[in-house]
């Protein structure tokens, strides 16, 4: 069986943000076009499926990192704050957005909440373990090396 941690990241986010885009249990904010990522961004997002890919890199990161809050998911959504002629700074990533993506995962059950945060449910690691196999075997298809991981 194949690991979520060997297979590519982009690769796995860019397979599960489709499955996201095409589940009609998902429906995006009105907000969307509006939000910025947190206080170390200056501008929106210009991609158009920025939500349904943040949805999969959040469900990634419970299922690698889980159980896990919504403090360490902002910091691990953050970047530097430009502070002008000063040093950078470290900077959280909105709390608001992640704490959306986590309640948008938990109501189609895939996340699932305890007294030490968000962790992945028996559905959600399903629905990644289905998307790591088929990652992996278009990976084999292209690298025969890979072949190990599978």
């Amino acid at each position: 069986m194949a690991d979520v941690k060997k297979a590519p990241t982009q690769k796995l986010i860019n397979k599960m943000a489709e499955a996201f885009s095409e589940d009609k249990r998902l429906e995006s904010p009105d907000w969307l076009r509006y939000v910025k990522a947190g206080i170390h961004k200056e501008k929106a997002w210009e991609q158009p499926d920025w939500y349904y890919r943040r949805l999969a890199s959040t469900l990634r990161k419970v299922y690698v990192m889980g159980p896990i809050g919504i403090s360490r998911l902002s910091a691990e959504y953050g970047g530097r704050v430009d502070r002008g002629s000063r040093m950078y700074h470290p900077g959280t990533g909105s709390r608001a957005i992640v704490r959306h993506m986590l309640e948008a995962l938990e109501k189609i059950g895939y996340v699932k909440k305890n007294q030490r945060g968000r962790q992945i449910s028996p559905q959600g690691q399903a629905f990644i373990d289905k998307a790591v196999n088929g990652v992996m075997k278009a990976v084999v298809e292209t690298d025969k090396s890979m072949e190990k991981y599978l």
